[in-house]
């Protein structure tokens, strides 16, 4: 036993040390306030489909709601029903089991230690990049010559057809190699420049920057912008894939994630922070905010927990006869989803930590019997409940005292919850129950939690850090088709990806 607690101490041991160094915000267990809206892992957008990273803060309070603001007290009219019923025998969250439903699952009180192999892989960069490679090499690791030069056949494709079709754009021209690389240059540079129209770049205004505006006219930008495509026409097979125009790009990004790099044990899985477009919402009158249309994807990620690396995304349309919005439920999808995003780490003993939309026993099981090992945040309103003890989902008539914890374990799976002004439930097979850690708080010291608190909130805190500092070099531009606003977020993820692997470098230190 004392083995497999040094174990999984030594597991957290980097997390834990970059978690006391950076800081991490009171929020990350909503200390600081009812509004955790400036953490990304608590919403992502007003419209995200992912579910919030805090959990039902404060279940007890609800009984006293004139401490509350108006949007909590909004989300304790819905929660009310299930949670009051705790003490008073009453019904939990759909698909929770009664006591005696748990006892007969397996659910127990009687602990026991939980000891992860030992993962079987090497994390960091896959190729060895020389001490001369300039930050472009190691973008066009994610998007080489090829790719760009497949950019070039299919808008000139698009072009000679679009004028078949609609007649002769007379200053028009066959798009080359070097004027694709200056056109993503420049639709790039909204990432640093943060202007709302790319065109700006040619203005006498703020945003004009004359250094690149001489490299292309306005008038030859626009023209490619207007052709500009990645699949010129529908294939004839999978023709009601609503991502047609972006997917071979897609696959081919993908590809070159897996081939460039190798994620750490511990990874996470989530929808990441994009801004539907801040400054134009700040300074737009309502009328004209109105009309901008709502993004009609969501984008996944799979992400190194231990260095920011995305090692995989899958991207879902919200409308259509082919989006997953479909299926029947949220939990569904996100299943399906998480499922999706782990296809290729199967058998390598991987640590992966979950939101509660994703958080779910059926899923953590499948996940266990293909040595992924999870622990995720539980949420008795966005989590599929399925199988858990409801007694363990409802509050006690009994006032928590803070840090204080209950656990329950069946097999090796273990159902936690922790009280820190509030109650936060979590589902993991990954870290040992009996083995206690630690959360520290800039205003109240230290807080006692169990292993799995930690863990979850060191990993966590320090992905949130990073998406909340690279999402805002995005690239700015902000166009009204969905594929194009898919292709320019992938890219986003790429500039982000190759800026890892340059720091990771020898040359990077030259």
């Amino acid at each position: 036993m004392a083995e497999c607690g040094r174990k999984a101490l030594s597991l957290l041991e980097a997390a834990r040390s970059r978690y006391e160094s950076l800081q991490i915000s009171d929020d990350v267990f909503g200390e600081s306030g009812d509004d955790s809206s400036d953490n990304p892992f608590y919403s992502t957008s007003g419209d995200s489909d992912s579910g919030d990273y805090i959990a039902e803060v404060g279940e007890e309070d609800q009984q006293q709601p004139q401490h509350h603001h108006h949007h909590h007290q909004k989300r304790g009219d819905k929660e009310g029903s299930g949670h009051r019923g705790g003490s008073g025998g009453g019904g939990g969250p759909p698909g929770a089991l009664s006591r005696s439903q748990a006892e007969e699952e397996g659910w127990t009180e009687t602990l026991q230690d939980v000891t992860v192999p030992p993962f079987k892989e090497t994390y960091g960069p896959a190729q060895k990049m020389t001490s001369s490679a300039t930050a472009l090499d190691f973008f066009q690791l994610f998007v080489p010559d090829n790719c760009i030069q497949n950019m070039v056949t299919q808008t000139n494709m698009y072009a000679k057809k679009f004028q078949e079709r609609f007649g002769s754009d007379e200053g028009w021209r066959p798009v080359t190699t070097q004027e694709m690389k200056a056109f993503l240059g420049f639709v790039t540079s909204t990432s640093v420049q943060r202007c709302e129209s790319v065109l700006s770049i040619w203005s006498s205004g703020f945003f004009s920057n004359q250094s690149i505006a001489l490299k292309m006219s306005q008038a030859r930008f626009e023209k490619i912008l207007k052709y500009f495509h990645i699949v010129a026409f529908r294939p004839s097979q999978g023709s009601n894939q609503g991502l047609y125009k972006i997917q071979p790009f897609l696959d081919s990004l993908q590809q070159s994630f897996s081939c460039t790099f190798r994620p750490s044990q511990t990874q996470v899985l989530h929808e990441p922070l994009i801004d539907e477009d801040p400054v134009f919402i700040t300074t737009c009158t309502e009328r004209e905010l109105r009309k901008r249309k709502k993004r009609k994807f969501s984008l996944w990620v799979r992400q190194c927990t231990s260095t920011g690396f995305i090692c995989q995304i899958s991207v879902h349309l919200k409308e259509g006869t082919d989006c997953l919005a479909t299926l029947k439920n949220k939990p569904q999808l996100h299943s399906l989803v998480a499922k999706q995003l782990c296809q290729n780490i199967s058998g390598k003993n991987t640590i992966i930590f979950t939101g509660p939309s994703i958080t779910s026993l059926g899923l953590f099981t499948e996940f266990s019997k293909q040595d992924i090992y999870c622990c995720g945040l539980l949420s008795t309103r966005k989590s599929d409940c399925t199988g858990l003890p409801q007694n363990m989902l409802v509050c006690s008539s009994t006032p928590a005292q803070r840090g204080q914890s209950r656990v329950m374990m069946k097999g090796s799976m273990s159902l936690i919850s922790w009280y820190n002004k509030g109650h936060f439930r979590f589902l993991t097979n990954a870290y040992p129950p009996t083995k206690q850690g630690i959360i520290i708080k800039r205003k109240s010291g230290e807080i006692t939690c169990p292993l799995a608190v930690e863990a979850f909130a060191a990993h966590l805190s320090y992905i949130c850090k990073y998406d909340d500092k690279y999402s805002k070099y995005f690239i700015f531009h902000k166009p009204n088709k969905t594929w194009q606003q898919v292709f320019w977020l992938s890219i986003s993820i790429a500039i982000n990806n190759a800026y890892i692997l340059y720091k990771m470098s020898d040359a990077y230190t030259v």
